[in-house]
């Protein structure tokens, strides 16, 4: 780890004359300069929330159906996480850029979240453990929701407090490093998942293995982070909704391309959100028509084991893939190639996976696997190069003297990832209101084959050759995000 972490140093430290270390570029001898391994350690706790999403998002559905729950209860209710995400990121992220608090502003509110998943996630996943055999179901649910608003609370400060602590030619290194991170955290998840047959007959062991690499994750992090006291120079916003408020007004007077991307956004996150949320699902009924509840060893249990392992799998290996893209497209972020050119066509082969899902892949194992190893392209592009492009657009905009606003604009990229969620998971509910399981997930996947067409389409247009016209125009929206401090 700090041989990484020293290669990742290089790229941004240089020692002076006495041997200290000197951010390169900087003027400041009075500027603290943290090392880049101890960086790395302030980040260490986006793997553990990266497991914690990457073993709830597949699994949810089906421990619901486990507890009692009929199919279409089961899938509505995940729209807890994109309800919950719109709402608590922006306002937990307002609320840690004002805090005064002579603990920090980040750290209290990563460990309040932390405590709080624990105790929402023990209650979660041993709902039957606290309420009786087959009477779980209905606190399953509501701590779902609970979850979700205790995760994105805590997650929320994680890059904040990076951010604060590193210095300018630090920032590369470290998105590097949250590359890795991440991809390692959705490796250990779907590992995880391979530790019994079973995953949701054994919900509680298992949030208990996730839920300690979050307390370590945590713990190293906090042990490392020094944080001085915020003093505000500004008034504190009036208002618990500014923070919601200044997201769409920042949106008023912006070039049309930054419509165009919060539309590519959305659609593209409704096809992510079909693995993202019901991959375990179609892999364990339509690939591997199994059954969970079967008795041992029946030909129904057995064919959803293997189900369940060939997505585990098949997790592993996308995670591999992940990280090898989120370094390509990093490396291809450092030249002059346009960033729309890359997005396209990686929307356009979440599209044909899409497809061949709906109606070529059927039963063909095989194929089921190479799909979903695939379908990282369009999810990895959709998590990077959005955020690139709206940075080179607001670098231009301020180079021709314009007012940028990029903090909000990258805060209303993240509600349309929650609007794909919503869409998908709305969508498919209601299909599963008029047909089983399997056809809804055909269906989803058709629908998933047209939106990241669309998505792919339009990305086509998001060419900012006059970026100068890109900016925050009127007034009205500088004065909506001021809550930022």
């Amino acid at each position: 780890f700090r041989f990484f972490a020293a290669t990742l140093q290089r790229m941004s430290i240089i020692p002076d004359e006495e041997g200290l270390q000197k951010e390169e570029g900087s003027n400041s001898d009075d500027e603290e300069v943290w090392p880049l391994w101890k960086l790395c350690m302030i980040a260490l706790p986006q793997l553990g929330v990266q497991v914690l999403w990457m073993f709830l998002g597949p699994n949810t559905t089906p421990y619901l159906m486990s507890l009692g729950a009929s199919e279409s209860f089961a899938t509505l209710n995940n729209s807890a996480g994109p309800i919950v995400g719109f709402l608590v990121g922006p306002l937990v992220g307002a609320w840690s850029d004002q805090s005064t608090s002579k603990w920090g502003r980040r750290r209290p509110i990563i460990v309040a979240g932390l405590i709080s998943t624990c105790v929402a996630g023990l209650l979660y996943s041993g709902s039957e453990r606290f309420t009786g055999k087959g009477n779980g179901m209905y606190l399953a649910a509501t701590m779902q929701w609970v979850l979700d608003f205790t995760i994105n609370a805590m997650q929320t400060p994680f890059r904040a407090l990076v951010a604060d602590l590193a210095g300018p030619k630090q920032q590369l290194p470290m998105q590097i490093f949250f590359a890795v991170v991440c991809a390692v955290g959705g490796f250990l998840a779907f590992s995880i998942m391979n530790v019994y047959d079973v995953t949701v007959h054994h919900m509680f062991e298992l949030m208990g293995i996730v839920l300690a690499i979050n307390i370590v994750c945590v713990g190293i992090a906090l042990s490392v982070a020094r944080e001085k006291q915020f003093v505000r120079t500004g008034e504190a916003s009036a208002s618990v909704c500014s923070p919601i408020i200044g997201m769409f007004g920042i949106v008023k007077g912006l070039h049309m391309a930054f419509y165009i991307l919060l539309f590519v956004q959305c659609m593209a996150w409704l096809g992510n959100s079909v693995w993202g949320f019901f991959g375990k699902v179609w892999f364990t009924s339509s690939v591997y028509p199994g059954d969970s509840e079967a008795p041992l060893n029946s030909p129904a249990r057995n064919m959803y084991v293997q189900g369940a392992h060939a997505f585990s799998t098949g997790g592993q290996i996308g995670s591999f893939v992940n990280l090898v893209l989120s370094l390509a497209i990093m490396g291809i972020g450092m030249t002059s190639f346009p960033s729309h050119l890359v997005y396209a066509p990686c929307l356009f082969v979440g599209a044909i996976v899409c497809f061949l899902c709906a109606f070529v892949v059927g039963q063909n194992h095989n194929l089921a696997l190479a799909c979903f190893v695939l379908s990282n392209v369009p999810l990895t592009a959709a998590g990077s190069l959005p955020y690139g492009i709206v940075a080179v657009w607001n670098k231009a905009a301020e180079q021709a003297g314009k007012v940028g606003s990029v903090a909000m604009q990258m805060a209303l990229l993240n509600c349309c990832i929650t609007v794909g969620q919503q869409l998908c998971t709305l969508t498919l509910g209601a299909l599963e209101s008029s047909y089983d399981v399997n056809e809804a997930l055909k269906y989803i996947f058709i629908i998933g084959t047209v939106t990241g067409g669309l998505g792919g389409i339009a990305a086509l247009f998001l060419n900012a050759s006059s970026p100068g016209d890109f900016s925050t125009a009127s007034s009205e929206s500088e004065e909506s995000s001021s809550y930022e401090g």
